[in-house]
């Protein structure tokens, strides 16, 4: 298992209790992995100390204003593609079995592609794999850590961490075109509850294969995987 990536998809995970206890071993994990920078390390242990130390209330209620309430700091990957809502529906579809193929199951109420369950899946997989697919969402990892950084957050770093183990090269104008979308106001409920308005996404066979802007990030993971059932991982979500 890549420990790291399976600390930084706890750290992007609701913060709970068990989560600030694990904080140590988090740290000491973060801390070794020369694939990420002095400076990225030294940036997320202030992170780990922010999460083990704070009152856990204050966490959850930053959490969801960052993640939750921001439709351009969602975690659910595919929320940044903009494509119809069937084929973002088949995109979930194509995840959710490139995950059974590979015997991981996670137990979890997220969709599919929520970023901490991306990784936990990662965290088992060949390095070549992680870095396929890290690369494949190198833009949107990158417009995060822009947005993330503008508001000062302390979760900044985890998303620079992740392109840095992928050495991953970033399509600067796919990037721009993410910024150039307006930020989210998480204290305008009401406008929040007008952007999260959309279409049902439909679970199911899209006859057009799939949204074509995150087709190329799933080629890989469609791909048969031959592994060991007995590696599936669980994982509980404490909302």
């Amino acid at each position: 298992m890549d420990r790291t990536l399976k600390s930084l998809s706890l750290i992007l995970s609701y913060p709970t209790k068990a989560l600030q206890e694990a904080m140590p071993e988090i740290a000491a994990t973060l801390a070794a992995d020369t694939r990420m920078t002095t400076v990225v390390r030294r940036d997320l242990r202030s992170l780990v100390t922010t999460i083990a130390g704070n009152d856990i209330y204050e966490l959850e209620e930053a959490y969801v204003g960052l993640f939750d309430r921001s439709r351009t700091l969602s975690l659910n990957l595919f929320e940044h593609v903009h494509g119809e809502s069937r084929d973002r529906g088949g995109a979930m579809v194509s995840l959710i079995e490139t995950y059974r193929d590979a015997g991981f199951d996670p137990a979890t109420s997220e969709l599919p592609d929520h970023l901490p369950v991306l990784l936990e899946y990662l965290s088992m997989r060949p390095f070549i794999e992680v870095v396929d697919i890290l690369t494949d969402t190198a833009h949107i990892l990158e417009a995060l850590h822009m947005r993330l950084g503008k508001r000062k957050s302390a979760y900044a770093p985890v998303f620079k961490a992740l392109l840095q183990i992928s050495n991953a090269e970033v399509d600067a104008e796919a990037v721009a075109e993410l910024i150039a979308l307006p930020d989210d106001d998480p204290e305008d409920l009401e406008a929040l509850d007008q952007v999260w308005e959309e279409s049902e996404v439909i679970f199911g066979p899209d006859p057009n294969g799939g949204c074509p802007q995150v087709r190329d990030m799933l080629a890989q993971m469609d791909t048969p995987i031959n592994s060991n059932p007995n590696a599936a991982s669980k994982e509980e979500k404490h909302a």
